[in-house]
């Protein structure tokens, strides 16, 4: 497979993430709906649904990282190579503004949203939770994504059903996570809303690319010398 078909991949996959998954809180999560809302539950579902289908739809083109996280972490296993690394996380970044520019578009089309009040996605810490326990959750959870998704790659695992269990653990990371940070793990994902919600996304966002990385590292070493040599090597 051609490399920038890898990269295009990358880009429209971390697109679908953004826009379905922020989407969800945007437009179905938040009273801009008159009367409904889908609720934590929904949005948690609709990050892990977005994923699992790209997992299928990407997965054999450019292993549907979807998250610079994702990528460092198999920089670090030694899975893809320092070129590739780049332009992925490059490719990642540019797909999650775009999504989050087509989103603020949609968005925009009722009179009464306002970026301001409505938000777009965008994550935060300090709300309702410390910086410590938001920095704590975000390295956790993501190192526990990595882990699963180290997992249902590996040699050993079922071949074929990758998708399901890395979809089913995002949202269940989603469940615990929304009401902390209104759930990262991914640096891309943050990037995205937070180029055009300004402000304090912005001025946070140093978290939210900082802690997923670490969790992903740590993940990385922890299945490298530990597991892989035993199951994979």
């Amino acid at each position: 497979m051609s490399d920038w078909k890898k990269y295009l991949a990358e880009l429209i996959g971390t697109f679908v993430l953004v826009l379905f998954g922020c989407g969800s809180a945007v437009i179905g999560g938040t009273a801009m709906v008159a009367g409904t809302t889908i609720s934590y539950l929904g949005i948690a579902f609709a990050f892990g649904l977005a994923v699992l289908i790209m997992v299928y739809a990407i997965g054999g083109i450019s292993g549907c990282h979807i998250n610079p996280a994702i990528t460092i972490a198999m920089l670090v296993a030694r899975k893809i190579n320092l070129k590739n690394t780049i332009f992925y996380i490059i490719a990642q970044c540019i797909g999650a503004i775009i999504a989050a520019a087509v989103l603020l578009a949609i968005a925009k089309g009722r009179p009464d949203y306002d970026v301001l009040v409505n938000g777009l996605g965008q994550n935060w810490y300090g709300k309702d939770y410390s910086l410590g326990a938001c920095f704590l959750a975000e390295t956790v959870l993501t190192g526990i994504f990595l882990f699963t998704i180290f997992g249902a790659t590996s040699k050993l695992a079922p071949s074929g059903f990758a998708g399901i269990p890395i979809g089913i653990s995002l949202t269940l990371i989603h469940i615990i996570a929304i009401p902390i940070t209104g759930t990262s793990v991914n640096p891309a994902r943050s990037l995205g809303p937070a180029v055009f919600a300004g402000g304090d996304a912005l001025a946070q966002l140093w978290l939210f690319i900082v802690a997923p990385i670490l969790g992903g590292i740590i993940a990385a070493i922890i299945w490298k010398f530990i597991f892989e040599q035993k199951q994979d090597g």
